[in-house]
């Protein structure tokens, strides 16, 4: 599925948005992040539930 395993959508996570694995982590929020520069490894740092394919 053109690698967009990862992204989930759930009516009882986070309002059925988007979000990484089932976890309460919206792809918005992500996306945000890597529009804004912030790098990879922070992002790792500040989620350590993630993984970096996530972000990928």
């Amino acid at each position: 599925m053109l690698g967009l395993d990862r992204i989930t959508f759930d009516p009882s996570i986070m309002g059925g948005q988007a979000c990484i694995r089932g976890m309460r982590i919206p792809v918005s929020l992500l996306v945000n992040l890597v529009v804004n520069g912030k790098p990879v490894e922070e992002i790792l740092e500040e989620y350590p539930d993630l993984e970096a394919e996530d972000i990928r």
